[in-house]
């Protein structure tokens, strides 16, 4: 599957073979070797997949995904991270990254992820679960002035007149559990839908700081959830009085 994909790394070692492997599958590759770069070119066309690392001059990769999902969810972004830096994964995931590798990584587990990531995004989206349950729709949490309007298809969270973006991830996972609406949705099952490899990059942390930032925009006390709530031992569960979507609320 050859696409178009944007390499943003400043070391030119690393960029340079990985450009070379990248083109090696057929891949349209484009480079930037800093921010002010990486933003720029952004600008000039669009792209498949963007490969990002995150240690940049100038803007840093985490600025770079911020700036790029106040305008495209869509993009699948592939973070490259340092082993030194664990906090930016976790903050990589919730501005929006679709998954990312950890410096040193194996070519091999790069090149796979890559062809993971281009794959999700052939087939409609790259926040598309396997099981079938895409992240589009409106519906409403509550009744009258106090309730949470959720529109899955512009990642929004309107609550108490103020607007918050959702992740990609985040609005994946808010599907499934729409999907399954008073049952309970186990960390397996999001990581298996949600996740390009099936979670094989992530575990249960990863999962439950998701939900974390959910409860956060969706609820008026995220340490006692109303809407989101936590089934010790099982997994989590979307409270059944929740509205299913598409069902004409504006």
């Amino acid at each position: 599957m050859s696409a178009r994909i944007l390499l943003v790394e400043d070391d030119r070692t690393l960029r340079t073979a990985l450009g070379d492997a990248l083109a090696g599958e057929g891949h349209d590759v484009v480079t930037a070797a800093d921010g002010h770069e990486a933003l720029a070119t952004l600008r000039s066309g669009t792209f498949a997949l963007l490969v990002l690392d995150v240690m940049l001059p100038g803007p840093s990769g985490l600025e770079i995904l911020r700036a790029l999902r106040q305008r495209d969810q869509r993009t699948p972004v592939l973070l490259l991270t340092a082993r030194s830096h664990e906090g930016d994964k976790v903050l990589g995931l919730e501005l929006g990254a679709d998954d990312y590798v950890t410096k040193p990584f194996q070519l091999r587990e790069l090149l796979a992820r890559v062809k993971a990531l281009l794959r999700r995004a052939a087939v409609g989206s790259v926040a598309a679960p396997a099981g079938g349950v895409t992240p589009a729709g409106r519906f409403e949490l509550g009744r009258g002035r106090s309730a949470v309007a959720i529109d899955l298809d512009a990642y929004e969270v309107r609550r108490d007149g103020a607007v918050q973006r959702l992740s990609p991830k985040e609005a994946a996972m808010l599907a499934v559990l729409l999907a399954e609406r008073g049952k309970v949705v186990t960390r397996s099952r999001f990581l298996a839908a949600v996740w390009p490899d099936g979670g094989q990059s992530v575990g249960d942390r990863t999962i439950d700081t998701h939900l974390l930032h959910l409860r956060q925009k969706l609820e008026d006390d995220p340490k006692a959830p109303r809407w989101i709530t936590t089934v010790h031992g099982a997994g989590y569960r979307l409270e059944a009085d929740a509205p299913p979507a598409g069902d004409g609320r504006p």
